[in-house]
Protein backbone atom coordinates (compact mmCIF):
# COMPACT_ATOMS: atom_id res chain seq x y z
CA UNK A 1 0.00 0.00 0.00
CA UNK A 2 1.57 3.32 -1.25
CA UNK A 3 1.97 5.87 1.70
CA UNK A 4 -1.20 8.46 2.11
CA UNK A 5 -0.10 11.49 1.34
CA UNK A 6 -1.29 14.81 3.25
CA UNK A 7 -1.06 18.03 1.33
CA UNK A 8 -1.18 21.16 3.35
CA UNK A 9 -1.71 24.53 1.63
CA UNK A 10 -0.86 28.33 1.95
CA UNK A 11 -2.78 31.50 3.20
CA UNK A 12 -5.60 32.20 1.97
CA UNK A 13 -5.38 28.79 -0.05
CA UNK A 14 -7.93 25.77 -0.16
CA UNK A 15 -7.55 22.37 -2.02
CA UNK A 16 -7.43 24.33 -5.08
CA UNK A 17 -4.26 25.17 -5.17
CA UNK A 18 -2.81 21.35 -5.37
CA UNK A 19 -6.00 20.69 -8.22
CA UNK A 20 -3.33 19.51 -10.62
CA UNK A 21 -1.58 17.43 -7.93
CA UNK A 22 -4.53 15.63 -6.89
CA UNK A 23 -5.19 14.59 -10.21
CA UNK A 24 -1.87 13.28 -11.06
CA UNK A 25 -1.44 11.20 -7.36
CA UNK A 26 -5.45 10.40 -6.40
CA UNK A 27 -4.89 7.03 -8.62
CA UNK A 28 -2.44 5.41 -6.30
CA UNK A 29 -2.54 7.39 -2.78
CA UNK A 30 -5.01 8.22 -0.39
CA UNK A 31 -4.59 12.15 -0.25
CA UNK A 32 -5.68 14.28 2.43
CA UNK A 33 -5.33 18.25 1.38
CA UNK A 34 -5.56 19.63 5.61
CA UNK A 35 -7.33 22.77 6.20
CA UNK A 36 -4.39 25.43 8.02
CA UNK A 37 -6.65 27.35 10.13
CA UNK A 38 -7.17 25.84 13.03
CA UNK A 39 -5.54 28.47 14.69
CA UNK A 40 -3.78 31.93 15.21
CA UNK A 41 -0.23 29.90 15.85
CA UNK A 42 1.65 27.69 13.47
CA UNK A 43 1.62 25.12 16.86
CA UNK A 44 -1.94 25.31 17.34
CA UNK A 45 -2.71 24.41 13.80
CA UNK A 46 -0.08 21.23 13.70
CA UNK A 47 -1.57 20.44 17.30
CA UNK A 48 -5.01 20.42 15.53
CA UNK A 49 -3.91 18.91 12.34
CA UNK A 50 -2.22 15.67 14.27
CA UNK A 51 -5.52 14.90 16.28
CA UNK A 52 -7.21 13.78 12.52
CA UNK A 53 -4.37 12.64 9.94
CA UNK A 54 -3.55 9.59 9.59
CA UNK A 55 -1.46 7.40 11.66
CA UNK A 56 1.81 7.65 9.28
CA UNK A 57 1.81 9.75 5.76
CA UNK A 58 3.81 11.72 3.64
CA UNK A 59 3.38 15.35 4.25
CA UNK A 60 4.19 18.65 2.19
CA UNK A 61 3.82 21.79 2.58
CA UNK A 62 2.91 25.30 0.98
CA UNK A 63 4.53 28.51 2.20
CA UNK A 64 2.62 28.53 5.41
CA UNK A 65 1.81 24.85 4.99
CA UNK A 66 5.24 24.08 4.82
CA UNK A 67 5.82 25.65 8.28
CA UNK A 68 2.84 23.81 9.77
CA UNK A 69 4.32 21.10 8.33
CA UNK A 70 7.56 21.37 9.78
CA UNK A 71 5.63 22.08 12.91
CA UNK A 72 4.57 18.59 12.88
CA UNK A 73 7.69 16.99 12.27
CA UNK A 74 9.19 19.11 15.15
CA UNK A 75 6.54 17.85 17.50
CA UNK A 76 5.62 14.00 15.53
CA UNK A 77 8.26 12.87 13.68
CA UNK A 78 7.93 9.10 13.96
CA UNK A 79 4.50 9.95 11.87
CA UNK A 80 6.04 11.36 9.03
CA UNK A 81 7.76 8.96 6.50
CA UNK A 82 8.86 11.85 3.89
CA UNK A 83 8.36 15.76 3.49
CA UNK A 84 8.06 18.28 1.26
CA UNK A 85 8.66 21.92 1.77
CA UNK A 86 7.75 24.39 -1.07
CA UNK A 87 8.12 27.94 -1.11
CA UNK A 88 9.24 27.40 2.46
CA UNK A 89 10.91 29.59 5.00
CA UNK A 90 12.55 27.59 8.17
CA UNK A 91 13.19 31.68 9.95
CA UNK A 92 11.04 33.37 12.57
CA UNK A 93 9.57 36.86 11.02
CA UNK A 94 11.20 39.71 12.41
CA UNK A 95 10.01 42.10 14.67
CA UNK A 96 9.46 44.41 11.45
CA UNK A 97 8.19 42.01 8.85
CA UNK A 98 5.90 41.47 11.52
CA UNK A 99 4.60 44.62 11.59
CA UNK A 100 4.62 44.98 8.08
CA UNK A 101 1.36 42.91 7.87
CA UNK A 102 -0.89 44.69 10.01
CA UNK A 103 -1.54 47.10 7.95
CA UNK A 104 -2.61 44.18 5.59
CA UNK A 105 -4.58 42.48 8.33
CA UNK A 106 -6.84 44.94 9.09
CA UNK A 107 -7.75 45.27 5.32
CA UNK A 108 -8.97 42.03 5.62
CA UNK A 109 -10.64 42.30 9.28
CA UNK A 110 -12.08 45.41 7.13
CA UNK A 111 -13.48 42.56 4.91
CA UNK A 112 -11.30 43.40 1.90
CA UNK A 113 -10.29 40.60 1.12
CA UNK A 114 -9.28 41.37 -2.31
CA UNK A 115 -6.95 44.29 -1.04
CA UNK A 116 -5.44 41.53 1.57
CA UNK A 117 -4.54 39.35 -1.16
CA UNK A 118 -2.81 41.18 -3.59
CA UNK A 119 -0.58 43.00 0.02
CA UNK A 120 0.01 39.07 0.60
CA UNK A 121 0.66 37.73 -2.87
CA UNK A 122 1.36 40.96 -5.27
CA UNK A 123 1.20 40.23 -9.24
CA UNK A 124 4.99 40.17 -9.45
CA UNK A 125 5.14 38.06 -7.11
CA UNK A 126 4.09 34.97 -9.99
CA UNK A 127 6.14 34.55 -12.71
CA UNK A 128 4.88 36.58 -15.99
CA UNK A 129 2.63 34.33 -18.18
CA UNK A 130 -0.48 34.27 -19.59
CA UNK A 131 -1.49 32.02 -16.58
CA UNK A 132 -0.19 35.09 -13.72
CA UNK A 133 -4.08 36.11 -14.45
CA UNK A 134 -6.14 33.17 -13.98
CA UNK A 135 -3.53 32.30 -10.67
CA UNK A 136 -4.08 35.45 -9.14
CA UNK A 137 -7.87 35.60 -10.13
CA UNK A 138 -8.20 31.84 -8.26
CA UNK A 139 -6.08 33.35 -5.00
CA UNK A 140 -8.44 35.75 -4.42
CA UNK A 141 -11.65 33.31 -5.51
CA UNK A 142 -9.99 30.80 -2.73
CA UNK A 143 -9.64 34.04 -0.02
CA UNK A 144 -13.43 34.92 -0.43
CA UNK A 145 -14.00 30.89 0.31
CA UNK A 146 -12.03 31.29 3.48
CA UNK A 147 -13.72 34.14 4.22
CA UNK A 148 -11.90 37.21 6.55
CA UNK A 149 -11.58 35.21 10.25
CA UNK A 150 -9.46 32.84 8.81
CA UNK A 151 -7.23 34.61 6.79
CA UNK A 152 -6.38 36.88 9.90
CA UNK A 153 -5.62 33.53 11.91
CA UNK A 154 -3.25 32.40 8.94
CA UNK A 155 -1.52 35.77 9.13
CA UNK A 156 -1.37 35.92 12.34
CA UNK A 157 0.50 32.83 12.47
CA UNK A 158 2.73 34.27 10.39
CA UNK A 159 3.65 36.77 12.35
CA UNK A 160 4.55 34.55 15.53
CA UNK A 161 6.11 31.61 13.61
CA UNK A 162 9.12 30.06 15.36
CA UNK A 163 12.85 29.19 13.80
CA UNK A 164 12.60 26.06 12.15
CA UNK A 165 16.67 25.52 11.69
CA UNK A 166 17.37 23.21 14.32
CA UNK A 167 14.01 21.06 13.68
CA UNK A 168 15.34 20.63 9.81
CA UNK A 169 18.97 19.75 11.12
CA UNK A 170 17.44 16.89 12.79
CA UNK A 171 15.35 15.59 9.62
CA UNK A 172 16.07 11.66 9.12
CA UNK A 173 13.47 11.09 5.66
CA UNK A 174 13.66 11.92 2.34
CA UNK A 175 13.03 15.59 1.65
CA UNK A 176 12.26 17.79 -1.27
CA UNK A 177 12.45 21.51 -1.01
CA UNK A 178 11.70 23.12 -3.59
CA UNK A 179 10.88 26.83 -5.29
CA UNK A 180 9.90 28.86 -8.08
CA UNK A 181 13.00 30.00 -9.87
CA UNK A 182 11.14 33.77 -10.58
CA UNK A 183 10.40 34.03 -6.59
CA UNK A 184 13.74 35.77 -6.50
CA UNK A 185 17.12 35.21 -6.46
CA UNK A 186 16.72 35.74 -2.53
CA UNK A 187 14.25 33.03 -2.58
CA UNK A 188 16.42 30.58 -4.42
CA UNK A 189 19.20 31.12 -2.07
CA UNK A 190 16.84 30.77 0.99
CA UNK A 191 15.65 27.10 -0.50
CA UNK A 192 18.96 26.03 -1.24
CA UNK A 193 20.26 27.06 2.59
CA UNK A 194 17.06 25.17 3.87
CA UNK A 195 18.26 22.25 1.75
CA UNK A 196 21.62 21.73 3.28
CA UNK A 197 20.29 21.68 6.34
CA UNK A 198 18.13 18.65 5.86
CA UNK A 199 20.38 15.72 5.64
CA UNK A 200 18.59 13.88 2.66
CA UNK A 201 17.09 16.73 1.06
CA UNK A 202 17.28 17.43 -3.04
CA UNK A 203 16.38 20.98 -4.19
CA UNK A 204 14.14 21.98 -7.43
CA UNK A 205 13.94 25.31 -8.80
CA UNK A 206 10.66 25.39 -10.84
CA UNK A 207 11.48 27.68 -13.81
CA UNK A 208 8.78 29.15 -15.29
CA UNK A 209 7.91 29.83 -11.56
CA UNK A 210 7.02 32.47 -9.29
CA UNK A 211 5.94 31.53 -5.51
CA UNK A 212 2.65 29.37 -6.19
CA UNK A 213 4.59 26.56 -8.61
CA UNK A 214 1.75 24.05 -7.66
CA UNK A 215 -0.48 26.37 -10.17
CA UNK A 216 2.36 28.02 -12.31
CA UNK A 217 4.32 25.13 -13.25
CA UNK A 218 2.03 21.89 -12.53
CA UNK A 219 3.63 19.41 -14.45
CA UNK A 220 7.19 19.99 -13.21
CA UNK A 221 5.94 20.68 -9.91
CA UNK A 222 4.13 17.19 -10.08
CA UNK A 223 6.89 15.26 -11.50
CA UNK A 224 9.07 16.91 -8.65
CA UNK A 225 7.07 15.73 -5.75
CA UNK A 226 6.55 12.39 -7.91
CA UNK A 227 10.41 11.52 -7.82
CA UNK A 228 9.96 12.48 -3.90
CA UNK A 229 7.36 10.32 -2.98
CA UNK A 230 9.56 7.12 -5.09
CA UNK A 231 12.21 8.01 -3.01
CA UNK A 232 13.24 4.56 -0.81
CA UNK A 233 12.13 5.26 2.70
CA UNK A 234 15.16 5.75 5.32
CA UNK A 235 15.56 3.29 8.39
CA UNK A 236 15.39 4.99 11.61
Amino acid sequence: MNEPLVLLPDIMCDARVFGPQLAAFSKDHAITVAPITGGDRIEEIASNLLDVLPRRFALAGLALGASAAMEIVRRAPDRVTRIALMCASAFAETPQSAADLEPIIMKARAGNLAAFAEGILPFDALAPGPQRGEVIALVQDMAEHLGSDAIVRQARAIQRRRDYQAVLRKIKMPALVLCGGQDGSAAVKRHKFLADLIPYAELSVIEGAGRLPTLEQPDATTDALMTWMKQPLILR
